[in-house]
């Protein structure tokens, strides 16, 4: 089908944050991205797509565009043979962790692939709901949603103003952060629940976030004392507290 003028700029203004917000929609693109919505609770305004599917997609319908449209649409550098509208789901009343809720807190992260993964990596073990401070790039930006690798339909994501949120938690539960002065994780009693705080990719955690900090976790290079990089990749940090957390807090398969 041929799509009007204002259709295109409509769906491709959803690459930036305030359309975003404005209309209450993001882009999901990509085949394996898409088929991974259709089977979530997530609401499909439209499937746009260059070439059949391949997938049935529950009575949606489904728009077919040339590969040049396409290309109008997509905010990725080469363009996905599909493309989907979605509603922003309502934002979620944010309640305090559970008593052995492991959850995680957001603190200014900046970059869209950092989040990304990281939402993928809370997938990974099962952690279901994110923490982010208001500066923390948005969840539904497109290279945000791209890196999740479908994580995102499964992941709540919640912002909120951090330092408070932290300094509440903190009241009934364990609240961890990575710095260079803590303890080794390795070597450290965790506890099965908690908030694990990431910080900046450049800063760290900020003052006000630390300050609710209880629990300062270092992670140590190997060997010991050895000369390396100055730190590791927010992500990355994040992915190995995340591993010592369920590998310490395991259940027993009998």
């Amino acid at each position: 089908m041929r799509m009007t003028i204002a259709e295109i700029k409509r769906i491709k203004s959803l690459s930036q944050k305030k359309f975003r917000d404005e209309y209450g929609l993001f882009i999901v693109e990509g085949k394996k991205m898409v088929e991974e919505l259709v089977y979530s609770a997530f609401v499909t305004r439209r499937i746009i797509t260059v070439q059949p599917l391949g997938f049935p997609v529950s009575g949606r319908s489904v728009e077919q565009v040339n590969a040049a449209t396409m290309a109008r649409l997509s905010a990725l550098k080469t363009p996905p043979s599909v493309l989907a509208v979605v509603e922003k789901p309502a934002a979620a009343k944010l309640s305090l962790p559970a008593p052995e809720e492991l959850l995680l807190a957001l603190d200014n992260i900046q970059d869209p692939g950092n989040l990304g993964a990281i939402i993928r990596v809370a997938d990974w073990f099962g952690i279901r709901r994110l923490v982010c401070s208001p500066g923390t790039v948005d969840c539904y930006n497109p290279k945000v949603v791209q890196a999740t690798m479908g994580a995102i339909f499964r992941v709540k994501v919640h912002y909120t103003e951090l330092p408070e949120f932290l300094q509440q938690a903190k009241q009934s539960t364990a609240v961890y952060g990575a710095f260079l002065d803590g303890e080794n994780i390795y070597q450290k009693q965790l506890t099965p629940g908690g908030v694990v705080v990431a910080g900046n990719e450049g800063n760290g955690i900020s003052p006000e976030a630390a300050a609710a900090v209880s629990e300062r976790l270092f992670i140590p290079p190997f060997p010991a004392g050895a000369v390396t990089s100055e730190s590791l990749n927010v992500a990355a940090s994040t992915a190995i507290l995340c591993a010592e957390f369920r590998r310490r807090n395991r259940p027993v398969i009998q």
